[in-house]
């Protein structure tokens, strides 16, 4: 039996074996990364999306939907866009109340006031020396991805600020009548409001976008156009409870203005009632004295008459001896006196 050569043993051996394969791994993890290296910046770009590839940091093209070919950092960066098409919903949260004014809000009572420092968080102040908290929700899109690739993470705090700006000054301008309806007993008498109120989300977004163009002007653009605005107003949460308590105070006051109205009316019924009731009365005791009366004084009063005129010379002599009898009736005894008799009447029992 033959002996293998020294060298041949020593290639042979597990420890040269393993390093071998060792190195194969390795290689083949390196040429495998290498290949996801070279091509990294290949991929598909989605409708909804844009691609913006920076050759060493300048612009060098803008990829639209469809596949991309580019190379690897740090020869070509691919930075991913909205599409030119593709409206982008930002909420402005800087006009909002903050939780910690929210929370001094609800913990403030008339011994303990909430502090200055969150008395006016949220709140705008209007050209009538109002009150209205705006939410704003601004709808965007991107038409200069090169401006807006350079801004970076700068452009939606900047966007912020601009929609700030713009509420405030546009607020300032306007009575709290044409931003909500604060008092409805105006609206009658004011035909523009409703018109002006309607004309507020179309001054927000031009006044957003006159100083994006601003911007632009003086190389600090943000790549971004304001397509629309929503705007949600609403007066102060202490003013609408105020307001609700007011209106409920006034509620109840008509309710009982309008029962004492009713049993007013029902008492000036009932005292009309009685009135009448009491005159008819009246007249019917008055009319029935008076027919008495005049029954009672009809004799007298033509017996008087006939006195007057002279028609019936021996009516009171008649009269004496028709009554006399009927007087001298009633008496217990009658002593008759001549008149022309000088004698002396004593009468028993009289005084002398």
């Amino acid at each position: 039996m033959s002996e293998v050569p020294r060298g041949t043993q020593e290639l042979n051996s597990p420890w040269i074996q393993a390093g071998r394969l060792t190195f194969f791994a390795l290689y083949g993890v390196t040429v495998l990364a290498a290949l996801v290296w070279g091509f990294s910046n290949v991929r598909q770009i989605d409708p909804q999306d844009r691609a913006v590839v920076l050759h060493f940091g300048a612009l060098d093209r803008i990829q639209n939907a469809g596949l991309l070919l580019a190379w690897p950092r740090p020869f070509e960066q691919v930075v991913l866009l909205p599409a030119a098409d593709r409206v982008i919903e930002r909420r402005v949260d800087n006009l909002l109340r903050s939780e910690a004014a929210l929370k001094a809000e609800r913990a403030a009572s008339f011994a303990t006031p909430m502090s200055d420092a969150y008395a006016g968080s949220g709140y705008l102040l209007t050209g009538d020396a109002g009150v209205v908290q705006l939410d704003v929700r601004v709808f965007y899109k991107v038409t200069e991805p090169y401006a807006f690739v350079l801004q970076g993470d700068h452009v939606l705090p900047a966007l912020d600020r601009l929609v700030t700006r713009s509420a405030v000054a546009l607020t300032a301008a306007r009575d709290l009548d044409t931003i909500l309806v604060a008092r409805p007993e105006l609206l009658g008498s004011d035909s523009q409001a409703a018109e002006r109120r309607e004309r507020l989300r179309g001054d927000l977004v031009q006044g957003i976008n006159q100083r994006l163009a601003e911007l632009a002007e003086t190389g600090q653009g943000l790549g971004i156009e304001v397509a629309r605005v929503d705007v949600q107003s609403s007066l102060p949460t202490p003013a609408v409870n105020a307001f609700n308590a007011v209106l409920t105070a006034s509620q109840q006051a008509d309710k009982t203005v309008a029962n004492a109205r009713t049993e007013a009316e029902k008492l000036t019924q009932t005292a009309t009632q009685q009135a009448d009731r009491t005159l008819q009365v009246a007249y019917a005791k008055a009319s029935e004295r008076l027919a008495k009366a005049s029954t009672d004084t009809a004799t007298v009063s033509s017996l008087a008459q006939a006195q007057q005129q002279g028609t019936d010379p021996q009516m009171l002599l008649r009269i004496y001896r028709e009554r006399l009898p009927k007087i001298l009736g009633q008496a217990g005894s009658v002593t008759t006196i001549n008149p022309k008799d000088d004698s002396h009447l004593i009468i028993q029992g009289a005084e002398q």
